[in-house]
């Protein structure tokens, strides 16, 4: 069994053991030559996921422990109107200057993740871009849906943006940025965000984002996404868990679902990057379309050989530094980080 555990790798486990020699399936051989050569010894079928493995998950240690450097801090907000408060981890506060600051929402499926979890690899990205983050613990599905995390993330954002001066932060370079259903959460934020008019992004960086409840549901994924790591069975379970009825009818709401969205306009320019076998390819690139027809700069990358997560799941493989480094350069972009 493998020892790493970063927080994707986590949700990786449920009803499947991941090693160097994993084995697939005959019926796989053809999906597996797609997949890039350095990934292949990571590529495994999954067994779908159950609200109860989802809990056994949820009750393993957090790992991946933070750093000691750059310094982080827990802080307690009030949430909005209605709402409980919530907990953010504030990561490379520098009172004083005035820097860019990123809102992070964490990957999982909508169901699993901490913030917490994610802190470490927060931690890399304030570090090398000299950045504040905050990273949002939102309330997780299904004990909560949309309409309960959507407002805990908002809440997240507006304090990072009253706070901008103890912070260190520039109020005209601000972004959210979120992996996987934390993209999700991204975009649904970057949506908020133009919606209430009080918090002007520069940018929403969006990593493989969990987009469209359709996918996998009404929609059959494309022929070649979703045959490793996440898949639409698990989709499923993500969206109907983050939606509180079933993914794919008519009857969901369009506020929930950013590629249900009617009205993309004068949203944040969008930074996007996905694998091409990655059940989520189509949705994404579909989307960033959307955006580009509707006045939004986009900037759109599609790694050929990429299934769900793979940067972080093999960290040294070539397609993951290119993966990496062209993040970290739209992230200078964005921002307005001189290289």
């Amino acid at each position: 069994m493998i020892k790493l555990f970063t927080p994707l790798l986590i949700t990786l486990i449920l009803g499947c053991s991941l090693s160097a020699n994993a084995q697939v399936a005959p019926t796989d051989e053809a999906y597996l030559q797609q997949v890039d050569p350095e990934l292949r010894s990571l590529a495994s079928r999954r067994t779908a996921l159950t609200l109860d493995n989802v809990r056994q998950v949820r009750a393993l240690p957090p790992s991946p422990l933070p750093a000691q450097d750059p310094p982080y801090f827990e802080q307690t907000i009030k949430g909005l109107p209605g709402q409980p408060d919530v907990t953010i981890y504030v990561v490379n506060a520098k009172p004083g200057l005035s820097r860019p600051g990123i809102l992070h929402t964490h990957g999982g499926g909508y169901v699993l993740g901490t913030a917490r979890q994610y802190i470490r690899m927060v931690q890399k990205i304030a570090k090398t871009l000299d950045v504040t983050i905050v990273t949002v613990e939102y309330r997780l599905a299904p004990e909560t849906t949309y309409k309960g995390s959507v407002q805990d993330n908002y809440a997240g954002l507006k304090w990072l943006y009253d706070h901008s001066v103890e912070l260190g932060i520039d109020r005209n370079r601000i972004a959210v940025m979120g992996e996987s259903a934390g993209g999700g959460h991204a975009a649904l934020l970057a949506i908020e965000a133009r919606n209430r008019g009080e918090v002007s992004l520069v940018g929403q960086l969006l990593l493989y984002p969990m987009l469209d409840d359709r996918t996998g549901s009404s929609r059959p994924p494309a022929p070649n996404g979703g045959h490793f790591v996440w898949t639409a069975p698990n989709n499923q379970l993500g969206w109907r868990a983050f939606l509180g009825m079933e993914p794919g009818s008519a009857k969901v709401p369009a506020e929930a679902v950013p590629a249900r969205a009617n009205d993309l306009t004068k949203l944040a320019p969008a930074y996007i990057a996905v694998g091409d076998i990655d059940l989520f390819a189509a949705e994404d690139v579909t989307y960033a379309l959307r955006l580009m027809e509707a006045g939004v700069p986009v900037e759109l990358h599609v790694f050929k050989g990429g299934y769900h997560g793979f940067n972080m799941l093999v960290p040294n493989a070539a397609l993951s530094k290119q993966f990496d480094t062209a993040f970290y350069d739209g992230l200078r972009r964005f921002l307005g980080i001189q290289p």
